[in-house]
């Protein structure tokens, strides 16, 4: 029996969060609804502009590696952050939330530890601003093989891509696991980033991946195209697994000839923030516990439902009970 059940590696970015309304946003140049990349000077600015801020441990993978996590699967992540005072907050805020972190926070970084100030609007948009500090330098050399080797399943974080050196990782990450007989797949994260490294990330999908879990944007944006049923069925052809998912028309699950729909009760959101990510903490906890794919689809779809019922990217509420309730656990 392996060690893990699921191990992520992406960017370790430590969440700061706040409530700001559209004329907040203008005044600030923030562009509202999407992730912007920003440097170290506009971070200090947007941080000292955010009032009553909450902190935690972030970042898309992380996020869902801490939901699975709290439905009592054995965790690791993979991540790079300074011994500096956030750093030293996210390392020990992974343990404490029952997720291994693998990598020691590095001594006299060589930037300081990934922040993202997140302006969350009346309506539930969230706004993120990112300085990825020493985040972005993640390489193979922070890859323990026996890690990737030692796991049922691996989650990649799109966001990874600017750099080769992330490219190396998760590659070494993936064929570590996949050689040991796990499976690795990919979130895909956002369609700008498809956009900058479209050949590699279909490379990547095609040669090295078991499974791929994107949006309706990211998946028309990796095969450049308005259809969506069109980039789904050039997803499926590539990869065994394709799972997209639709805001409020539902998700959209591809393996083979096989396209199964599950559709999605609609809320107003209180904060989209972490929405997407754990969508895939509940479905990957289904694909880890041997549950049939609807079955993985509903319970992304309800882990995805109580996140967006409040403030903050991970899951406030018991999940467990409520796949009890939906009739998806015993």
């Amino acid at each position: 029996m392996k060690t893990y059940k699921v191990v992520g590696i992406g960017n370790a970015v430590v969440d700061v969060i706040t409530q700001s309304d559209d004329s907040f946003l203008a005044n600030m140049g923030i562009e509202k609804g999407i992730m912007q990349l920003i440097e170290k000077d506009r971070a200090e600015v947007l941080y000292g502009s955010m009032s009553e801020r909450t902190q935690a441990a972030g970042g898309s993978v992380a996020n869902s590696i801490a939901g699975l996590g709290s439905l009592g699967l054995r965790t690791a992540f993979v991540g790079r952050v300074t011994d500096d005072a956030l750093g030293k907050f996210y390392a020990k805020a992974m343990t404490d939330e029952g997720t291994d972190f693998v990598n020691d926070p590095v001594e006299n970084g060589e930037l300081p530890t990934s922040r993202s100030m997140i302006f969350v609007s009346p309506d539930g948009e969230r706004s993120m601003n990112t300085y990825l500090g020493i985040s972005a330098e993640l390489g193979p050399e922070d890859v323990p093989v026996e890690v990737g080797a030692d796991a049922e399943i691996v989650f990649l974080e799109g966001y990874l891509f600017d750099k080769d050196k992330g490219k190396e990782a998760f590659v070494k990450l993936a064929r570590s696991c996949r050689a040991a007989g796990g499976k690795a797949g990919i979130a895909i994260s956002d369609p700008f980033c498809v956009e900058r490294h479209r050949a590699d990330f279909l490379s990547l999908i095609e040669n090295e991946l078991d499974y791929v879990i994107g949006n309706e944007e990211e998946v028309k944006s990796l095969f450049e195209t308005d259809d969506l049923n069109e980039g789904l069925s050039k997803l499926a052809a590539i990869c065994p697994l394709a799972v997209c998912t639709r805001s409020g028309d539902g998700v959209s699950i591809m393996s083979g000839d096989q396209r199964i729909d599950v559709p999605v009760q609609e809320v107003v959101p209180v904060d989209a923030t972490g929405a997407g990510d754990q969508f895939a903490a509940g479905f990957l906890y289904g694909l880890a516990t041997g549950r049939d794919l609807e079955t993985c689809g509903k319970m992304g779809c309800i882990c995805a439902g109580e996140v967006i019922g409040h403030v903050g990217p991970r899951p406030k509420a018991n999940i467990a009970a409520m796949f009890r309730e939906a009739g998806l656990e015993n």
